[in-house]
């Protein structure tokens, strides 16, 4: 059974540092993209990172672009994602999620909150 476990998210004050992790279990983890995704309260889930499974290929939303850092460390089965000048608009419930196709994800963790306040 597959699980991504994401943890490392709290109450932060604005311009202020995060480091969230997701541990993965119950697959290969080094075959599969990782990604972030983030859902604010009333908003739609959307995109903030992804990463390949060799780690050469990243890619970010413009959003977060230049602020966040995503890597993976394929021996731990973990992906990080470390957000730094935190806005308040960056507040929202942060996802992980593994995929091997081109188009969607194939498993989503249960989220961690985030929360910087002005």
């Amino acid at each position: 059974q597959v699980q991504l476990l994401e943890s490392g998210g709290g109450l932060v004050q604005a311009g202020g540092s995060l480091r969230l992790s997701c541990a993965a279990s119950g697959l290969t983890f080094s075959y599969y993209t990782m990604a972030w995704f983030r859902q604010a309260p009333g908003n739609e889930r959307e995109f903030v990172s992804r990463i390949r499974s060799g780690s050469a290929y990243t890619y970010y939303a413009d959003s977060v672009k230049g602020r966040f850092t995503i890597s993976r460390d394929n021996a731990k089965n973990t992906v990080y994602l470390q957000m730094n000048n935190l806005k308040p608009e960056d507040t929202a419930d942060y996802y992980c999620a593994a995929t091997r196709r081109s188009n969607g994800m194939d498993y989503w963790g249960k989220g961690t909150l985030v929360t910087v306040s002005s």
